[in-house]
């Protein structure tokens, strides 16, 4: 009983601690999407992209034309798709839609955000972007940067009708 009354006792006699959040501004910077998610999610839309890229290289270039290969099927089934009408617009959305998406996602998760209005402490307003190092989202915005490209430059080249 005694040590409980010494206890109350101590407890009421304790002195809180006083916090001012005006003299040690601290941020939390929340990303709009998690990186680890965003970087798996960015793998599958890029490896589409990419498996059809190998797949046309490999056609192309390595002369392997056996007909039960990978390559020759994956060829084959993005040419009919091409030919067959109502589903043409297939390969575009290989191409370019899946890595755009890549590229969003990817970017919403190492970009942060602030803004802090003016007030009694600051005297004008503040925005900024901060970029955090994340070496698997930025390794995947660059790579589905690459398969936009390389997709625009081979449908520019394509389509250029000389004189």
């Amino acid at each position: 009983m005694k040590e409980k009354d010494e206890f109350l006792k101590q407890m009421e006699n304790l002195k809180v601690p006083e916090v001012n959040p005006n003299e040690h501004p601290r941020m939390v910077k929340m990303a709009i999407m998690n990186a680890g998610r965003s970087a798996a999610l960015g793998v599958w839309l890029v490896v589409v992209p990419c498996y059809f890229l190998l797949c046309v290289f490999m056609y192309y270039f390595s002369h392997i034309r056996v007909g039960s290969s990978w390559f020759v099927a994956m060829f084959t089934l993005m040419s009919s798709l091409d030919k067959t009408p109502y589903i043409d617009f297939l390969g575009p959305i290989i191409m370019v839609v899946l890595p755009i998406i890549c590229i969003i996602i990817n970017s919403l998760a190492i970009i942060h955000v602030d803004f802090q209005k003016a007030g009694q402490t600051r005297k004008v307003s503040e925005f900024s972007i901060t970029i955090k190092i994340k070496t698997w989202n930025i390794l995947l915005i660059l790579l589905s940067l690459a398969i936009v490209g390389i997709f625009i430059g081979y449908v520019m080249t394509e389509n250029i009708s000389v004189g």
